[in-house]
């Protein structure tokens, strides 16, 4: 028996390095780590002792003979994934790729002239995989200051991932963790450059982790995008999330058809939670007023949109996989063909592209049925959102595939509906106090340290992990190695002594948040709103 790595798969990696017999792939040190849209167990090195399951994070991880019934393919996706890596290896594509050890950390610090102090900007998986790094390799001389401008913690776990997503929302157990270490101060409901500045964060601290994720959106740049009903799908996510600045939004849910722009997993997510049933969607951690507002909702088609073909969707193919299983829903695709077959890739890069076209191939087939429908159609680009008072519809260019992309064909179509949402990407928003590269829409850094833009050289104390510093892409575990590198080189930055001592002693930071902002919530007030939201149980 082997075990199976599943759809809610994250790469945060934890696995890897406790596995005996090295049979998790890729590894951190293996090449496509950083591409990879989910890890894989090799079957035929797997000896089943179960250790990655025990340190899964999202519970992703299953003995076969115990895997439900609905994730039975990841079977058969596991042991390609591995049958193509052996011939990979066979054919020296990789003969010298490294073995799946993760190395440990380069040193550990020894804190002798007081405790090293840094503060953490942020409390979404970056700044979680920071702190921890942090932690573990500065030892008990160190200590931490996390700060979010929102009373509760998170990120995009918590406001990001759908909530019928149960397992990936478990990485939010991480974070307790993090926070009641004694080593750590929680500071939350504090603003960054509103309550508190960047340079006062720097008085107190010997270094600054930015680590804040992406709040803004891409925007399409057609005639009618501001449209009443035209909204970034970002907004809609944190709506049913229950984010607090979004609890109040009223959403016009009475039309029969909604088009999502954009084909990630974000999109697949709200077209997934339009078109559930509402008891399905009773069952989860949904706000209650989206349940409700869904309840009452005449939404009975959703399609989403995409620029491209099946191979170069950005959505995940677990995503798309778990997609196509969907038993109260029908999904299907149109844009391209039901080919009978598509070619086997040779190498595990290959697999993605592969299976997405022929699971869309596949769902080319299905015909409509009278249950709710997502319809992915793919080579359409938005050419304007219609309508004069509010939207109607949206006119869509139809694109071919060539050698060298997609080029249009002139053609267009046009989809009636009273809600767009757009779902082209997250885009990372200035945060007064640092540099920002309105080019690459991140904060300039080095390996993460952050840089002057005129000079390149970098700002002490100053550093950056995360979608601010790579752009909003990656799954969970990209943070991982992301972090690490950022903290390394803050810590080489302290060992060599380019870190200023902090002006202000230990204790006069929670005094001087008090006096900022006295409705900040501590580690003991978020303990307890977690047990109350948690029905008075543990967070």
């Amino acid at each position: 028996m082997t075990h199976v790595i599943t759809q809610a798969c994250c790469n945060d990696a934890a696995c890897v390095p406790v596995c005996p017999a090295d049979c998790i792939h890729p590894a951190e040190s293996e090449p496509g780590f950083a591409s990879a849209e989910m890890l894989w167990i090799d079957p035929e090195e797997c000896i089943d002792c179960g250790a990655c399951a025990d340190v899964c994070p999202v519970d992703a991880i299953y003995p076969e003979n115990r895997l439900p019934d609905d994730l039975q393919p990841f079977v058969e996706i596991n042991s390609m994934l591995a049958h193509l890596r052996r011939g990979s290896l066979t054919r020296g594509g990789a003969q010298n790729a490294p073995t799946g050890r993760r190395a440990g950390p380069s040193g550990r610090v020894e804190v002798t002239s007081g405790p090293l102090r840094v503060a953490i900007v942020g409390t979404g998986p970056s700044a979680v995989f920071a702190a921890e790094e942090l932690l573990a390799t500065a030892g008990p001389g160190v200590r931490v200051s996390i700060f979010d401008r929102l009373p509760v913690a998170g990120g995009l776990i918590r406001f990001g991932v759908s909530p019928d997503h149960v397992h990936t929302k478990r990485a939010l157990r991480r974070f307790p963790q993090v926070a009641q270490d004694p080593r750590v101060s929680l500071f939350l409901n504090v603003e960054i450059g509103g309550h508190i500045q960047v340079a006062e964060l720097l008085e107190h601290h010997h270094a600054v982790i930015v680590a804040v994720g992406a709040a803004g959106d891409r925007k399409l740049g057609v005639a009618g995008e501001d449209l009443p009903g035209s909204h970034a799908a970002r907004e809609f996510v944190a709506w049913y999330n229950g984010h607090p600045d979004h609890a109040d939004a009223v959403w016009d849910l009475s039309g029969e058809r909604v088009v999502v722009i954009g084909n990630g997993n974000v999109a697949l997510d709200v077209a997934r939670v339009l078109t559930a049933h509402p008891d399905e969607l009773a069952a989860t951690d949904i706000a209650e007023h989206a349940l409700r507002a869904l309840r009452e909702s005449n939404v009975r088609e959703v399609v989403v949109v995409g620029r491209r073909g099946p191979e170069s969707a950005a959505f995940t193919f677990p995503e798309l996989v778990g997609l196509s299983r969907l038993t109260s829903t029908a999904v299907r695709a149109s844009g391209v063909e039901p080919a009978d077959a598509v070619a086997t890739p040779r190498d595990p890069a290959g697999f993605p592209s592969a299976l997405k076209t022929g699971l869309v191939a596949d769902l080319a087939r299905r015909r409509p049925d009278d249950r709710r429908t997502i319809e992915l159609r793919f080579l359409r680009s938005p050419d304007a959102i219609l309508g004069s008072g509010s939207v109607t519809g949206v006119r869509l260019g139809l694109n071919r595939t060539t050698a060298d992309g997609i080029e249009p064909t002139g053609e267009t179509e046009v989809l009636s509906c009273g809600l767009v949402l757009r779902s082209i990407g997250y885009e990372v928003v200035p945060m007064p106090g640092l540099p920002f590269d309105e080019h690459r829409r991140t904060i300039p850094h080095a390996a993460g340290r952050v840089t002057d833009p005129g000079t390149g050289e970098p700002l002490a104390g100053l550093y950056a992990t995360g979608w601010v510093k790579r752009g909003p892409s990656g799954v969970i575990g990209t943070n991982r190695p992301d972090a690490r590198e950022t903290v390394a080189g803050l810590l080489d930055d302290f060992r060599s002594g380019h870190l200023a001592r902090p002006a202000k002693e230990e204790g006069e930071l929670a005094a001087l948040v008090s006096e900022r902002r006295p409705r900040a919530v501590d580690l003991k007030g978020w303990l307890e709103m977690e047990r109350i939201a948690c029905g008075g149980g543990r967070p």
